[in-house]
């Protein structure tokens, strides 16, 4: 009789050295790897073995050479969410409002689609999905998206895919030029105040200074999500302090995965950063509108923000983590 597939994990309990092997047979996988079972034992006041016996899964099962066995289907199960999540994002890509999809009936899978080529303007039809990265090397990963995907998309797994990354890094850093063109993975912008309008703006949002109507936590966006930005590409704004006489101007940066985000208080937008520009400096003659230049640039991997006080010259930069 036939053994069932099983994916075998052994566990050094006595050797502290990193051991690693890799053997595949018709009917099981086994994995070498040490694990910090005594720890366990110390903080559980309990051996695996008896914990184990107590979860009492007939797929997870541990033997007296110091071996965890997991069954195929265990396995399968474990990868199951982040697979899931894999197979989301991909299909978060291609179903993309930028791009041209038709739906195959009856499923959620598209038969043709396109995108925006590497300058952000000409739309070109999608045919291959390569797939790199460490956990790129992993059978079950392949296989999964190969069944997932195969039907739209040519599927390609270069040679010495675990250190694709790595090299895309050092070749990028060599000449950033390479990336000419980067989508933006949130919408950036800042909390403003603007004039209140009852048309447009919720009551909980009025509040009125110095016999004026204002409405507060407008989000005043910069750039959206999954919009195209050439490298080197600024987007500026100006404001006004909210009084002639304000010593400092604190101009907070959000971010939200909302395109159509409209207040700093919505449940998408998070903070990422602050400026906090120095108004102290006495000007000849206080103007009625001190104007604040606030430039957000973007280029390699990160977005530079700059608030400039333009009566005086002071600035204040930031820097925000354009791949976070």
């Amino acid at each position: 009789m036939a053994m069932a597939s099983m994916t075998l994990i052994k566990v050094s309990l006595n050797n502290a050295n990193l051991e690693r092997t890799t053997t595949t047979t018709p009917t099981a996988i086994t994995t070498t790897t040490t694990a910090a079972t005594s720890l366990y034992d110390l903080l559980q006041k309990s051996t695996v073995e008896n914990a184990i016996k107590k979860y009492n899964n007939p797929n997870i099962r541990w033997s007296t050479q110091g071996m965890l066995r997991l069954s195929t289907e265990e396995m399968q199960r474990l990868f199951k969410p982040t697979l899931t999540r894999i197979s989301e994002a991909i299909g978060n890509i291609l179903n993309n409002p930028d791009a041209r999809v038709q739906q195959i009936e009856g499923t959620r899978c598209p038969i043709e689609f396109t995108t925006y080529d590497r300058e952000g303007n000409t739309l070109i039809n999608l045919k291959y999905l390569f797939l790199v990265g460490g956990f790129a090397e992993s059978h079950m990963l392949q296989h999964f998206i190969r069944r997932e995907f195969g039907d739209i998309l040519k599927v390609i797994i270069p040679q010495g895919v675990g250190m694709s990354i790595l090299k895309g890094a050092v070749l990028y850093g060599q000449n950033p030029s390479v990336i000419s063109v980067r989508r933006s993975r949130l919408t950036y912008g800042v909390g403003v105040l603007n004039r209140y309008d009852e048309k447009k703006h919720p009551k909980e949002k009025l509040f009125s200074k110095d016999g004026m109507d204002w409405c507060s936590d407008v989000f005043d966006k910069f750039v959206v999500i999954n919009q195209p930005l050439k490298a080197g590409e600024t987007v500026i704004r100006s404001y006004t302090p909210a009084k002639i006489d304000q010593k400092l101007s604190i101009i907070n940066i959000y971010a939200s995965d909302d395109e159509d985000v409209k207040f700093i208080t919505d449940a998408s937008v998070r903070k990422c950063g602050t400026l906090s520009l120095d108004l102290s400096t006495e000007v000849p003659i206080t103007p009625s509108r001190r104007e604040i230049k606030t430039i957000m640039s973007f280029g390699d991997t990160e977005i530079r923000m700059a608030a400039i006080d333009v009566i005086t010259g002071k600035s204040v930069k930031a820097f925000i983590d354009f791949l976070d």
